[in-house]
C-alpha cells in the first residue's frame, strides 16, 4: 500500500512543475549529462536511449541515485513534482535530430595510452586464448576471467549500458566495448588498462572489428551513419551517413565483419538495403578509406537482424511482420523466403552438421520455439517447444549440445540443453530458481559451459558441459554476455559471430 501511495504521488507533476523542468535539468544535470541531453560523464537522457528505462524507474534514480555510479540522490534537494516533472522531461524527443560529426568525436577522443606505448608482455600468466570477458551490468565493470581455473585476473569500469558485444581484435591482445551512449573503448588485455576511447555517436547499436585488426566499425541509431575507426588509436577516419538509395535517411540496424570476404556488411533499418564495405581489394591489397565504397543490395524487406552463414557466402534476415528472407551476398539476389513467426534473434543463431547438411538454430524473442533450419534448402526442419522465448543460443563443435536460455517467459529461471542430432530437449537446468539465467558460452575446447545469472546478487554457474553438472559458481554482479576469445576470433559454429 506505501508503494502504491509513493507511485501515485510521484505521477502527479504539476503543469507548473513541468514547466520549468528544463531549468531543473540545467541546474541539476546538464553537467554530467550535456546541456542538450547528450550525455557526458553520465548517459544521455533521450527518449532513444532510454527504451530499458520505465519513468517509474527513472524516479527512482532521480531520487535515490544509482549505486556503484557517480549518480547522487535529489531526494533531499528537489521536491516530489520537481523529480517527476525531470522525469517527464527526459523521456521528451529532442526538437531537431542531434548533431555529431567530426568535430564532436574529435572533442570526445581520449588516448591515455598511444598505440604502441605499452609492453608487448602480458603482466599475468594465463592461456591466453582461453580468456573470458564477462559484462557486469549491474555496476558497469567487466571481468577478466581466466578460462581454465575460473578465476578472475581483473576487474574493470566501463562505460554504463554497454551493448552489442565486446569484439576481440586479432591476436587476442586488444578487445573493443561499446555502450548505447555511442562510446567505444579500447582494452590492451596485456596491460590490463584502457588505451583509447571516442564518442562514436549518440545513440549506437554495435560495432565490428576487422579481421587484421585493423580498422573498427560502428553502427548508429543517432546520427543516421556507420563511423570507420583506425583500431589503433580509435581516431575517425570516416563517415558514411545511412542515406539509402531514394534518399531517406535511416538507422543502422546492426553491423558484422565478414572476414572472408574482408568487409564490414550492415542492414538499414528503415529502408530495405543491406551494404558491403570492403576493406581490401581483390587482390588482397589494403584499401585507404576513402576508396571504400558501399556496395548496395536491395531487399525486399527492411531487416531487422541478420546471420551470416559459416561461409559468408549467404545472409538470413528477418523482416518485420514475421519471416525471413535469405540474400546471396555473391549475387545480391534474394534466393529464398520463410515463413519465422515472432521475432527470431538470428545475431544469436549457431550451426551444426546434422546427418550430413548444415542446419542452423535460432532462439526467438517473441514464440517459446526454437527454429532449425536447414541450410542447403532453406526449409524449416523442426520447431523446438521451449517453456518461453529465448535471447541467447551457444553451443560448440566438441559438444553434443546446444543451450538457450528462456529469457522473456515466466520460466526464465531456466536453460534448456538440446541434444543436437535428436534435435530434443534433454535437461533443463535451473542454476538459480527464481532468477533469470542467461547468455551461455564455452571454454576453448568446449569442456565448460558457462551460464549467466542476471541479476544484481548473481554469478558465472560454470557446468560440466557432458555430464551436465556444476562445477564452479562465481559471484558477479547482474553479469550479461561472456565473451570466450579462441571461439571469437575462430568464428566458432557455435557462438555468434
Amino acid at each position: 500500500m506505501r508503494n502504491a501511495l509513493f507511485l501515485l504521488f510521484f505521477t502527479t507533476a504539476t503543469a507548473a512543475f513541468a514547466s520549468d523542468a528544463a531549468k531543473l535539468y540545467q541546474q541539476h544535470c546538464a553537467q554530467c549529462h550535456h546541456p542538450d541531453r547528450l550525455g557526458a560523464i553520465g548517459p544521455a537522457l533521450i527518449p532513444q536511449n532510454l527504451h530499458r528505462l520505465k519513468r517509474r524507474q527513472a524516479i527512482e534514480v532521480i531520487t535515490h541515485g544509482r549505486p556503484a555510479t557517480q549518480m547522487p540522490p535529489f531526494g533531499d534537494k528537489l521536491k516530489p513534482e520537481e523529480i517527476a516533472a525531470l522525469a517527464d522531461y527526459i523521456f521528451t524527443p529532442l526538437k531537431k535530430a542531434p548533431q555529431w560529426g567530426m568535430p564532436q568525436m574529435l572533442a570526445n577522443h581520449p588516448v591515455p595510452h598511444p598505440f604502441g606505448s605499452l609492453p608487448d608482455r602480458p603482466k599475468f600468466e594465463a592461456d591466453l586464448d582461453n580468456l573470458f570477458v564477462v559484462v557486469e551490468l549491474g555496476d558497469h565493470h567487466f571481468t577478466l576471467l581466466d578460462g581454465d581455473t575460473f578465476e578472475p585476473i581483473g576487474r574493470f569500469p566501463t562505460r554504463f549500458a554497454v551493448h552489442g558485444g565486446p569484439k576481440w581484435a586479432s591476436g587476442g591482445r586488444y578487445v573493443y566495448f561499446l555502450s548505447r551512449d555511442g562510446w567505444v573503448s579500447k582494452f590492451d588485455v596485456y596491460n590490463l588498462t584502457w588505451t583509447a576511447e571516442i564518442r562514436a555517436g549518440v545513440n549506437a547499436r554495435n560495432l565490428a572489428v576487422s579481421e587484421d585488426g585493423r580498422w573498427v566499425m560502428v553502427a548508429n541509431y543517432l546520427p543516421h551513419d556507420l563511423v570507420l575507426l583506425d583500431a589503433r588509436d580509435l581516431t575517425p577516419v570516416r563517415i558514411f551517413p545511412a542515406v539509402g538509395e531514394k534518399g531517406l535517411s535511416s538507422r543502422v540496424s546492426a553491423v558484422y565483419a565478414a572476414p572472408p570476404r574482408h568487409s564490414f556488411i550492415a542492414a538499414l533499418k528503415d529502408t530495405p538495403e543491406l551494404w558491403e564495405i570492403r576493406y581490401r581489394d581483390g587482390a588482397d591489397r589494403p584499401l585507404p578509406p576513402r576508396k571504400m565504397e558501399v556496395r548496395r543490395l536491395r531487399l525486399k524487406g527492411v531487416l531487422d537482424d541478420f546471420f551470416l552463414t559459416q561461409d559468408y557466402r549467404t545472409l538470413l534476415g528477418s523482416t518485420r511482420g514475421g519471416g525471413a528472407q535469405v540474400v546471396d551476398l555473391e549475387s545480391g539476389r534474394d534466393i529464398a523466403r520463410l515463413d519465422l513467426p515472432g521475432l527470431p534473434h538470428l545475431s544469436s543463431a549457431i550451426t551444426w552438421e546434422l546427418n550430413g547438411r548444415r542446419v542452423l538454430a535460432t532462439p526467438n524473442i517473441r514464440k517459446p520455439e526454437i527454429d532449425v533450419i536447414d541450410t542447403g534448402d532453406w526449409r524449416v526442419i523442426k520447431r523446438i517447444p521451449t517453456p518461453g522465448p529465448g535471447f541467447f543460443m551457444r553451443s560448440h563443435e566438441n559438444s553434443p549440445y546446444a543451450w538457450s536460455d528462456v529469457f522473456f517467459g515466466p520460466h526464465r529461471d531456466l536453460m534448456v540443453v538440446i541434444d543436437k542430432q535428436t534435435l530434443e530437449i534433454v535437461a533443463r537446468p535451473k542454476p538459480a530458481p527464481g532468477k533469470t539465467s542467461a547468455h551461455v558460452e564455452f571454454t576453448k575446447d568446449g569442456r565448460y559451459a558457462l551460464v549467466s545469472i542476471w541479476d544484481m546478487d548473481g554469478a558465472i554457474v560454470v557446468y560440466d558441459a557432458k555430464t551436465l553438472k556444476e562445477v564452479k559458481r562465481i559471484p558477479m554482479k547482474k553479469p550479461s554476455g561472456k565473451y570466450n576469445v579462441h571461439n571469437k576470433l575462430t568464428r566458432s559454429e557455435g557462438t555468434s559471430h
